[in-house]
């Protein structure tokens, strides 16, 4: 015969509830533990704290684990604990204390016979509850109540009753309610006093290391990367994660299961649709399956999906009862990331004609809200691509593709659009897709003839829509090399930005940045240096936030390249360094600029002679999103630089020689692709073709005259040599690096002709000048005549011999440390200061030391500050 589920009656306990049905012992057993079951220490840890309140609130959706982790706590605690197992037939008053009193029986906590016992299913005397308060939780007395789905009762009677016996019971009574939903208890005062536990749906949810360790149980191996990638799928949810375990087990190839299992059609699907969604009212069942197409939702566009008008308290109702529906705040929700997946899954199962007609739907809405990244979204789902794309452009948001905050999903969302889409704002986006992914001849070719049917829409066609196409026009402008073109192209958007409303362009504030840099760029490729500065110090300057700031950095790429140019190598180092910081603050992508920046620092490491940094920079440059001229024309130089550094002549020749499509050509690229050949032969033992390379370019320039002196030099005329540095001549002016390399061929002059004292003299000058910008390359260029010059010079540094300079270039952090140092601050200091251990300060310490050629703390300072390093 099989076990009875019925409790057989007790000394002093009733045979029957009060409807006269017996008890049920499940109702009152501690759920056991699979043997897959993971014990979390945080949330065990937190539930001990249970223990110091009188009211526990463990709150969750339907298979977050809640009544799992409750129980494996209870289990090991050392008093009693008494667990109540709770549906809907327990609702009435009289049928929830008598099973509560039952369960106190059963896990051998006495009841004194003058309690009494409820006769009535729907009420219950006030004095049993007076009686019941009296002498529970007595002092020493602790005594745990658990009760389990709570929220399948929550009648306001219950409740009442509940939070009375809590108020008068004793210090030793804690209650803990495992529910869906909240309790109809005043949980406001409860907080306010610090008398309530709490653990809720986020906190339920298992993080990337806990769902290994499930998968582990299940005899599965998963890399923490991968289970948060699942975790992410799953919102962490217990029920899911157990279900794909368990449904992994079964597949082939169980990783490649849990990466990729179709939600819409697995045991997951299975539970969510029993379990939440068919529990709902027809209504509520309509509205989660339409919301499931939007990312997140408010109750107006909730209902604009549904035609009806009662959004605002299903939402809030369902996230009352942790039906997956999570709040957002200010009125907005989002489904459970998972159960939107199978919703959506269903929706197609059941009507697939509609999932098109709702993202229209929420399209328009969204657009009428002035909600345009979700407009597109849903515009590009609904396959309305002339409306996707015109609302870019009226909306003056093109220039988005280009800004990196969200290129890479503008790019993305239009790499699917229809080919029959044929309106101008969607030829327009074509081009501007192409040239934001680098595409250039596709782009380039539809350029033209997009421009020819704004220009040909005449008045009607919209000025957003002209100035977007201005905006392409100075791009390819700049990657082509045209300066002219970029000219004309800024001249006619300020000229379109009159036609639009301020509001309007104050939004887009990457506008006009993206305009300038490019003619910027443009100017600078054509040699026009100081209106390129201007240009690009005005974006520079902008303080508009995330919105401008790939244009600041680009801009101040190109000012740190015509500061190289100039010979200011400190000046190019300091906008190069500010210009990565800007894309490392808002977070853009290593590739969404052009990658100047990292070729200026590569070119500054050169002239100090650090060619490891030099090579690790340019390796580590990353391919970049604007293929401009300029870019790759600074890219090949320095790269010569860097050979040349390394003794490879012919290789440099090569490097800085690649042919750089452009319009016109670039003077600059014309002078220092020349220097290098003219240095190529210099080394090579060539003066005389090194004269003859420089003497083909004709014009003024200090770097020439420097590049002329120093050819003149070795074919041994000095005298022309003397002649070219003449003081009041073109080396007047230049940048630091320039002049240092003048002084040298001034001081190799006088060492050639025997006049040490001069030599002396003008090499000290040479060493001065060059220590603020810490230049090392034009001494190691030198050759050897300077080498008893540094040795014996007094102003080289307190010490006979020093160096001028460290003996090698201090890294960025190293220069960190070296100032936190000169503020006296101690070596804990310093790491909490830069985020770092303090083995790693003592690393970097240790190697600023071996640097200075010093061995403690106050000298190195000391010495920093004589090389001008602080």
């Amino acid at each position: 015969m099989a076990e009875s589920d019925d409790i057989p009656p007790g000394p002093g306990s009733p045979h029957a509830d009060p409807l006269g049905d017996p008890f049920l012992r499940t109702r009152f057993a501690l759920p056991a533990r699979p043997a897959t079951f993971l014990r979390r220490a945080r949330l065990v840890h937190h539930l001990d704290q249970a223990l110091r309140t009188p009211l526990t609130m463990v709150n969750g959706a339907a298979g977050a684990g809640k009544t799992l982790l409750v129980a494996d706590w209870a289990a090991g605690l050392r008093h009693p604990v008494v667990w109540l197992s709770l549906d809907p037939s327990l609702g009435g008053p009289g049928m929830f204390w008598a099973h509560l009193l039952q369960a106190l029986r059963t896990h051998g906590v006495p009841v004194a016979d003058g309690v009494g016992t409820p006769a009535d299913a729907g009420r219950v005397p006030h004095t049993l509850l007076t009686r019941l308060a009296a002498q529970l939780g007595t002092e020493g007395d602790e005594l745990t109540v658990v009760l389990d789905e709570y929220d399948r009762i929550g009648t306001p009677e219950v409740a009442e009753q509940l939070e009375f016996v809590l108020h008068h019971a004793g210090p030793g009574l804690h209650v803990v309610l495992v529910t869906r939903t909240e309790p109809l208890l005043p949980l406001h005062r409860y907080r306010a006093s610090g008398a309530i536990t709490e653990i809720r749906n986020a906190e339920l949810a298992f993080t990337p290391e806990e769902t290994v360790a499930l998968l582990r149980r299940h005899g599965l191996r998963l890399s923490v990367q991968a289970a948060a990638a699942l975790v992410e799928r799953t919102g962490g949810w217990a029920a899911g994660l157990r279900l794909c375990a368990l449904a992994a087990q079964e597949h082939p190839d169980p990783e490649a299961y849990l990466k990729e299992f179709e939600a819409g059609h697995s045991a997951v699907a299975d539970f969510l649709l029993a379990e939440v969604l068919k529990r709902q009212p027809s209504a509520t069942q309509d509205l989660l399956l339409r919301v499931s197409v939007l990312e997140r939702f408010c109750p107006d566009l909730a209902n604009e999906l549904t035609g009806r008008g009662d959004a605002e308290a299903i939402l809030a109702g369902l996230h009352r009862e942790n039906a997956f529906v999570e709040d957002l705040g200010h009125g907005w929700y989002r489904l459970h990331p998972l159960f939107r997946e199978i919703l959506r899954a269903h929706l197609r199962e059941r009507s697939a004609e509609l999932e098109p007609r709702l993202h229209l739907r929420a399209a328009h809405w969204l657009g009428r809200s002035g909600h345009l990244p979700e407009m597109l979204t849903h515009g590009a789902a609904a396959g309305e691509w002339d409306l996707t794309a015109g609302a870019l452009v009226d909306d003056l948001a093109i220039g988005q593709l280009f800004t990196g905050l969200r290129t890479g999903h503008l790019v993305d969302l239009f790499s699917g659009m229809d080919p029959a889409a044929a309106s101008p704002a969607a030829d327009l986006v074509r081009v501007a897709r192409d040239l934001s992914r680098g595409d250039l001849d596709h782009a380039l070719a539809r350029l033209g003839p997009v421009r020819e049917r704004l220009d040909a829409a005449g008045p009607g066609g919209t000025a957003a829509g002209r100035l977007g196409c201005a905006l392409l026009e100075a791009l390819a402008a700049r990657v082509t090399g045209s300066p002219q073109r970029a000219e004309d192209a800024v001249r006619a958007a300020r000229e379109l930005q009159h036609e639009l409303p301020a509001d309007l362009l104050d939004k887009h504030p990457e506008l006009s940045a993206l305009l300038l840099t490019h003619l910027g760029s443009a100017r600078l490729w054509a040699g026009d240096l100081d209106e390129a500065r201007a240009a690009l110090t005005t974006v520079a300057d902008t303080t508009t936030g995330a919105a401008t700031a790939l244009p600041r950095a680009d801009a101040l790429e190109l000012l740190a390249l015509i500061d190289h140019l100039d010979g200011r190598p400190a000046t190019a180092e300091r906008k190069a360094s500010a210009a990565l910081a800007e894309t490392d603050r808002y977070g853009l992508a290593e590739g969404a600029g052009t990658g100047l920046g990292r070729v200026v620092l590569a070119a500054v490491a050169v002239e100090r002679d650090d060619l490891t940094e030099a090579r690790d920079l340019l390796d580590g440059s990353p391919g970049p999103a604007v293929h401009d001229p300029v870019t790759a024309a600074g890219r090949s130089l320095a790269t010569a630089r860097l050979l040349l550094a390394r003794g490879r002549a012919r290789a440099a020749v090569e490097a800085a020689e690649p042919l750089v499509p452009a319009a016109v050509r670039s003077p600059w690229q014309r002078v220092h692709t020349a220097l290098v050949a003219s240095s190529a032969h210099l080394a090579e033992g060539r003066p005389d073709l090194a004269t003859k390379v420089l003497e083909q370019l004709g014009g003024e320039h200090p770097v020439l005259a420097v590049a002329a002196a120093r050819a003149r030099l070795a074919a041994g005329d000095p005298d022309a040599a003397l002649g070219l540095l003449d003081p009041a001549g073109t080396v007047v002016g230049a940048g630091p690096a320039v002049l240092v390399r003048a002084t040298l061929l001034r001081a190799q002059a006088a060492h050639t002709a025997g006049d040490t004292a001069t030599a002396r003299r003008l090499v000290a000058q040479a060493v001065a000048e060059a220590r603020h910008e810490r230049l090392r390359r034009p001494f190691r260029e030198a050759g050897p005549w300077i080498g008893p010059y540094l040795a014996d010079a007094p102003a080289m540094g307190p010490e006979r011999g020093a160096l001028p300079f460290p003996v090698e270039p201090l890294s960025g952090r190293e220069r960190d440390v070296l100032l936190r140092l000169a503020q006296m601050m101690s070596t804990e200091d310093i790491a909490a200061d830069l985020y770092v251990s303090v083995n790693t300060v003592k690393t970097h310490l240790k190697s600023v030391y071996r640097k200075l050629a010093v061995n403690r703390r106050n000298d190195a300072v000391r010495r920093a500050r004589e090389l001008d390093l602080l």
